[in-house]
């Protein structure tokens, strides 16, 4: 049984710049056959077109890519410190290589939307609405572009409705 309770997004709590930048998320999608995670210390939240969402980064490369590219939601879950080794194997290991729930000891848990896992403190399940890869042009300080993309492997953002909000 699960100990998550549905909030309104709004009724969030947590600091978002200690959930992203400093506790970090997964950043977890699906498709037909299989599920995966990735570490993301990048994003934020707030209202967009008059709804609440959250901004996710995927470069690319990472095998999570092509699952948020195929899918329609995906899910942020937040957790305790005592999950940083989890996070820490997940933001480092490929899940073309791993399977990550398997090797960390996390649950996955299916909404009927997206993939969370049990052991999180907060989940957010996300619709996407809106994705555009960044670019040198558009980034206005030039040595973020040196040091961030120095391969020009570019993020894409992903904007996306906070549907449901899970949280312990």
């Amino acid at each position: 049984m699960s100990d998550f309770k549905e909030i309104k997004p709004s009724e969030l709590t947590s600091n978002p710049f200690e959930l992203i930048g400093s506790d970090w998320a997964l950043v977890t999608a699906k498709d037909r056959e299989r599920c995966n995670t990735m570490t993301a210390s990048w994003g934020g939240v707030g209202i967009m077109w008059g709804k609440p969402v959250a901004f996710t980064f995927i470069r690319p490369q990472r095998y999570t890519f092509g699952l948020m590219e195929n899918e329609e939601y995906y899910s942020l879950s937040f957790f305790e410190e005592s999950y940083r080794d989890a996070l820490k194997f997940c933001g480092s290991k490929s899940g073309r290589d791993y399977d990550k729930a398997k090797e960390t000891g996390l649950t996955p848990c299916y909404d009927e939307k997206a993939p969370y896992f049990e052991e999180a403190k907060l989940v957010l399940i996300c619709k996407k609405m809106y994705s555009q890869f960044l670019n040198s042009e558009s980034i206005i300080a030039d040595d973020d572009v040196a040091k961030w993309y120095p391969e020009n492997d570019f993020h894409k953002m992903y904007i996306s409705e906070i549907v449901k909000a899970l949280s312990k």
